[in-house]
């Protein structure tokens, strides 16, 4: 007995079969990018099972007085770093995405995460999660494991041992193919290769996604790159987080969607994803440092910097780097461990405040462990030219966090009440039924999903209730961890985990989406 209890502690809380629920007298948007309509909700055993203009109420139904409030479907995050998170006892909750309406996410993303597909979904499921996790593929993580940090083409036997680890997880539930070509050991791989590995994906009927090798000045050229994988691999294809970056990319928007959409005339399939704001976020040194002072080990990469011939050569690099992003200027530091009291801060803040160059910062920071970063590289007719298009999708590009000294991108905290909130209902860059659908239905097209992502009766139950008045983004960029308000009603597979705007930690009912061909 005392062992079962023991047990019992150590399980993740799920509610107990819940009371049907009818919500009254909202507008209902579906999805599908129809406008919103007033009607009645029923979900009932994890499922929608009604949706009427009127829907007899039981005596055991719980009624839940919609006026004024939007039933929408959950939000699908294509794109999230949240690997290590839903396996974290303190963020498988996923609060900071649960108040923003997100009922399911993607991990995998940018080429980096658990390469043992049935490992990563077996600990999920033995700790619960408060939202539905689908994963990728890492092709970082698998050349990493075959090839370490290696600039060079694989040999023939290393490229099958990584279509072997990439047929192993496709068999296991992953979902496709994710690359982050900016990163090692990634950004080393070939075109060749990367078709080779997503030929594998598309055997098991898998997508390739892509943190593509450029989102600058040669951005045109590396969305080339991804079409062609797919169109020579057979996958779809979907770029993550689209944008131009750097004042070389500006204005370059509008030829990156005539680009994609001439794929998509000839028969491809090609998407995309976008946060809604104009600076991104990843580590300082995939930021400014090129990449071929980055191959070997952390040692070898160190040791560059005081290598007589390598040195003077990397040093000017990076001074070039950093002048061309507004001599430090456009560059805030996120997390850096060594020096927490820099953390919120310009590097161009820092050197004055330090009295040193801003290389002589850099040089400090990269050489004690590197550090994240936010880059404030975008512009805003970029971002609005991107939110506009019918096939790209609302991604956050972070991961489940708590308030801390760190001080990440708001992103993680505000994606989609900024999309639907400030985008739509206060900007009208877009009709609320499109942003809802780039958070909702889209994905759940993109995905493949024949039984998530609308308000359709026999569709699980994944849905956000929420105040049109109030559902906004509150994060910033000086202060990031401040939760979304809004969410009055939130259900992951019918049960409640937003219950009059208060989340329930202890409630995950979130499941492992495993995909099937």
């Amino acid at each position: 007995m005392r062992a079962l209890a023991f047990l019992l502690l150590l399980s993740p809380v799920v509610a107990a079969a819940e009371k049907p629920v009818v919500i009254q007298n909202a507008t209902v948007y579906d999805g599908s990018g129809s406008p919103g309509v007033k009607a009645a909700v029923e979900i009932r055993d994890g499922k929608i099972t009604a949706i009427a203009a009127k829907i007899e109420v039981g005596v055991d139904t719980r009624v839940i007085d919609g006026t004024g409030l939007i039933v929408c479907p959950g939000f699908i995050d294509l794109h999230t770093h949240s690997d290590s998170a839903v396996v974290s006892k303190t963020l498988r909750p996923d609060t900071c995405y649960a108040v923003q309406g997100v009922t399911t996410i993607v991990t995998g993303n940018c080429g980096s995460g658990p390469v043992d597909v049935a490992k990563f979904f077996h600990d999920i499921e033995a700790g619960g999660v408060g939202s539905n996790v689908i994963h990728q593929v890492p092709h970082n993580d698998v050349r990493s494991q075959v090839m370490g940090n290696a600039n060079r083409k694989p040999t023939a036997d290393e490229l099958k041992k990584m279509e072997e680890l990439v047929e192993k997880g496709m068999a296991d539930g992953a979902w496709g193919l994710a690359t982050g070509l900016i990163y090692n050991p990634g950004t080393y791989a070939k075109t060749e290769e990367i078709v080779a590995l997503a030929k594998v994906s598309a055997k098991h009927g898998g997508h390739y996604a892509s943190h593509i090798r450029n989102e600058g000045g040669n951005l045109l050229d590396a969305i080339q790159e991804a079409i062609t994988v797919g169109k020579e691999s057979g996958c779809p294809v979907h770029v993550s987080h689209i944008k131009a970056s750097g004042k070389a990319a500006h204005g370059l928007s509008a030829r990156a969607v005539a680009l994609i959409e001439g794929a998509r005339k000839s028969g491809q399939k090609v998407t995309a994803d976008q946060y809604p704001y104009t600076a991104s976020s990843t580590s300082l040194r995939a930021t400014i440092v090129p990449t071929r002072y980055r191959e070997g080990s952390t040692k070898d990469y160190v040791a560059r910097y005081a290598d007589p011939q390598t040195g003077p050569q990397l040093k000017a690099d990076l001074a070039e780097a950093i002048s061309e992003r507004d001599h430090g200027k456009a560059i805030q530091i996120a997390s850096y461990s060594k020096k927490p009291k820099w953390q919120g801060k310009r590097l161009s803040e820092i050197a004055e405040m330090e009295k040193k160059d801003v290389l002589d910062i850099v040089i400090e920071i990269e050489t004690n462990g590197g550090a994240q970063i936010v880059n404030f590289g975008m512009n805003e007719e970029d971002v609005r030219v991107y939110m506009k298009q019918p096939w790209v999708a609302t991604a956050s590009d972070g991961s489940a966090k708590t308030a801390g000294e760190s001080v990440p991108h708001p992103r993680s905290y505000g994606t989609f009440p900024r999309k639907v909130g400030f985008y739509s209902i206060e900007e009208k860059t877009i009709p609320l039924e499109q942003a809802i659908r780039s958070c909702s239905g889209l994905p759940a097209d993109i995905l493949g999903f024949k039984d998530r992502g609308y308000i359709k009766v026999g569709q699980f139950a994944d849905v956000v209730v929420f105040d049109p008045k109030t559902f906004r983004d509150t994060a910033t960029y000086e202060k990031p961890h401040q939760l979304a308000p809004g969410v009055k009603y939130l259900f992951v597979n019918g049960v409640l985990t937003i219950d009059d705007g208060k989340h329930k930690p202890d409630v995950l009912p979130g499941k492992v989406l495993r995909h099937a061909k």
